[in-house]
């Protein structure tokens, strides 16, 4: 009897044993999950502030260090032996370029004081040319028959094209028109005849052709603002109003329209064409604040560019700016310039610019290999600088790209390859972003 009891005891005390067991055992698991799901969010956790500080050691770089992208010189000894080993030939060593110190005074700077006047003023200084007009129909009647008995003048300011005077300080020349025109009356039947206004671009305006011309150009070429050229203006003796400048740049740039219109026709016959797109501020939102919005540069093969404009970066403006073109596209990685290829059928092409920005911000986190993939595309650079040296075109620069830079651009996709066996390369670091983007060009 006692045996029975002992062994039922026995089998009792063991299912509490598996019963415990199995609680810990289920306890151990949930344990285990908390330390698996703990463990990922640490690597999460470790990624980004990995690079986090990758993207600090980036805005260091451009806070504190060398702000140009531009390579410095092709160090033939130092990353030759980077080429070298990549199976690259370094390029030729180059002659360095003669440099020379230039030395300038300029006079002390004074405050423009507005002029409010709408009208022409100058001084006795500013030069002075009359072209009496004539007419036609004043011509015609008989000098007996015809009385002066007024006259009416009127002034332009106009600037000699291109001409610029040989001193310390060169300044425009400028000089006003003065046309005088005759007021006849007839003695036979008292009408009076007065000679026809000389036509202008810009009607009833006291600026000649030539003038607005020049002040396009100054503003848009030399980056001359407006009232930079207002202070010259006084400084030479004529006084208008600074509003009236930006009227007259206004008016004159709508005249130009017609000929962007044809430029940019003709920008899209190019074989090859560069395009991207660059934020400005133009118009307000609000007191205080610019809207902002973009310039679409499209620049043809023929040496052209067309700059159009845009309120927003949507993709929409590619396909309306590109309507029609047929050839090899070159821009940046913005998905819009990929999408339009791929729905057009053209040729995509990535810029090399873009390329080496993206594996220069990885320069902290990964020295060696981004050394050895920007010593790839200097050595590509460095052969670009020779073709323009030398000024090969055509099919002679074709074939020295065919023969220099062809295996080098074949060297750096290799290179791309290689780089993504590596076990440590995360695919959220910024040189693995770098790669996904020279190897998507």
């Amino acid at each position: 009897m006692s045996e029975t009891v002992n062994i039922a005891a026995l089998q009792q005390e063991n299912a509490q044993l598996h019963a415990t067991v199995a609680s810990l055992t289920s306890e151990l698991g949930s344990t285990k999950d908390i330390l698996d799901s703990t463990q990922d969010k640490l690597v999460s956790i470790e990624d980004q502030l990995r690079s986090a500080l990758q993207q600090l050691d980036w805005f260091k770089r451009q806070l504190f260090g060398r702000k140009s992208e531009k390579r410095l010189a092709f160090d033939v000894l130092e990353q030759g032996n980077l080429l070298f080993g990549l199976g690259v030939e370094p390029p030729p060593e180059q002659d360095p370029v003669a440099a020379e110190k230039i030395t300038y005074q300029r006079r002390k700077k004074q405050r423009a004081a507005s002029v409010n006047d709408s009208g022409l003023r100058f001084d006795a200084s500013v030069p002075v040319t009359t072209i009496h007009v004539t007419d036609p129909q004043i011509a015609a009647i008989p000098e007996a028959d015809r009385q002066v008995i007024a006259e009416k003048v009127s002034y332009r300011l106009a600037q000699e094209p291109g001409s610029y005077q040989k001193q310390a300080t060169a300044c425009a020349v400028l000089y006003v028109l003065k046309y005088i025109r005759q007021v006849v009356k007839r003695r036979d039947t008292g009408k009076l005849v007065t000679a026809a206004a000389v036509p202008n671009v810009l009607e009833k305006s006291v600026v000649d052709v030539s003038f607005l011309a020049a002040m396009l150009v100054d503003k848009f070429r030399y980056h001359l603002p407006l009232y930079r050229q207002h202070q010259r203006l006084q400084d030479s003796g004529i006084q208008v109003s600074r509003g009236s400048l930006t009227n007259w740049a206004g008016q004159a740039i709508d005249l130009l329209q017609p000929i962007v219109q044809a430029q940019a026709a003709h920008v899209l016959q190019s074989e090859v064409l560069a395009m991207d797109e660059t934020s400005i501020k133009a118009g307000r939102t609000a007191p205080g604040k610019m809207r902002q919005a973009y310039f679409w540069p499209v620049y043809g093969d023929q040496d052209e560019i067309v700059f159009h404009y845009a309120p927003t970066r949507q993709h929409r403006h590619v396909e309306t700016f590109l309507n029609g073109f047929k050839g090899t596209l070159l821009s940046d990685g913005y998905a819009a310039y990929e999408e339009y290829a791929k729905r057009h059928g053209l040729s995509h092409a990535q810029c090399w610019s873009h390329c080496r920005r993206n594996f220069e911000r990885a320069q902290e986190s990964e020295p060696e290999a981004v050394a050895a993939v920007l010593a790839i595309i200097g050595s590509l650079y460095a052969h670009e600088k020779i073709i323009r040296q030398d000024q090969h075109a055509g099919a002679a620069k074709r074939a020295y790209r065919q023969q220099h830079s062809a295996p080098i651009v074949a060297a750096f996709f290799d290179w791309c390859r290689e780089q993504c066996y590596r076990n440590d390369l995360l695919p959220k670091s910024l040189l693995a972003k770098a790669i996904q983007y020279g190897a998507s060009g």
